[in-house]
């Protein structure tokens, strides 16, 4: 084989392997704009549900204005995040205002048998979950394109290309704390 033909078929591979490489980054790319986007979907379907929630509460709990005003403020702040951080930080205090609310609920017997306050509950408990399965699914695709950008050699393509890393959806440190249960 003579060397034009070598050097040919070496820089025919070269050119194949940046195009595997750069469509890697993009899919990978892809993957956590749409992963972030099913997380986003589910804190909205969060967000519409607070309100019917508090409602539901306030009429039978009206002297606890604080937590109602509490859950607005950062449901508020939640709803305005931009970044996974951001949202992150808002999201765990607006867990944490839930829990206020949902402590309050267990002072009225007659609201624990209000079906409406049932069946929200149960919807919220239903947003949580998919959230849960939505923040897991973001971080993972995040895992795999802050991996793919900092390994050799995509590396090298990656800042080429204007590739960044992204930030995981993390909670606040608040919300790994276990919650007291007291009977």
């Amino acid at each position: 084989m003579s060397p034009f033909w070598f050097l040919l078929i070496l820089v025919f591979a070269a050119i194949v392997f940046i195009i595997a490489a750069y469509n890697s980054l993009v899919q990978l790319r892809i993957r956590a704009d749409s992963a972030w986007s099913d997380i986003d979907v589910q804190l909205k379907r969060r967000h519409d549900l607070i309100p019917n929630l508090v409602e539901t509460v306030k009429g039978y709990a009206a002297h606890e204005k604080g937590t109602f005003e509490d859950i607005a403020k950062f449901r508020s702040a939640a709803m305005g995040a931009t970044t996974p951080q951001q949202a992150g930080v808002a999201e765990g205090q607006l867990t944490t205002a839930l829990r206020g609310l949902f402590a309050v609920a267990e002072n009225y017997p007659q609201l624990q048998a209000n079906q409406e306050f049932m069946a929200l509950q149960q919807s919220l408990s239903e947003v949580e979950d998919n959230l849960q399965n939505a923040r897991r699914y973001y971080n993972a695709v995040v895992r795999d394109l802050n991996t793919k950008i900092a390994t050799f050699p995509n590396n090298i393509f990656a800042g080429m290309f204007g590739f960044q890393p992204r930030q995981f959806f993390e909670i606040a440190t608040a919300d790994r704390e276990n919650v007291a249960v007291k009977f």
